[in-house]
């Protein structure tokens, strides 16, 4: 099992900060087919052999993702995606 840790830091309001995250909950749905649901403010999801939860705390997104046996190969490439992404979203031009 791997484990993936990403935290980005933002001046974001509550309102931006949720809507980057669901740019994100969107890009790795698409790319992973992952189901996400939102509990409160943390952004939870999952699929057989991945599971996370993307936390927004004041100016700061926290993704954690748990990676299965099988999935664990591809958890460089992962973490560089999501990372790059999450800076993207995370960090207005």
């Amino acid at each position: 099992m791997s484990e993936i840790s990403i935290v980005q830091e933002h001046n974001l309001s509550a309102e931006q900060a949720r809507a980057a995250a669901q740019q994100v909950a969107q890009r790795i749905s698409t790319e992973y087919g992952l189901e996400c649901i939102w509990d409160g403010d943390v952004l939870r999801f999952e699929r057989s052999g991945v599971e996370g939860a993307l936390t927004l705390d004041r100016g700061r997104a926290a993704l954690q993702i748990r990676l299965g046996f099988f999935m664990s190969a591809f958890a460089s490439a992962i973490e560089a995606k999501v990372a790059e992404k999450m800076r993207k979203v995370f960090v207005p031009a």
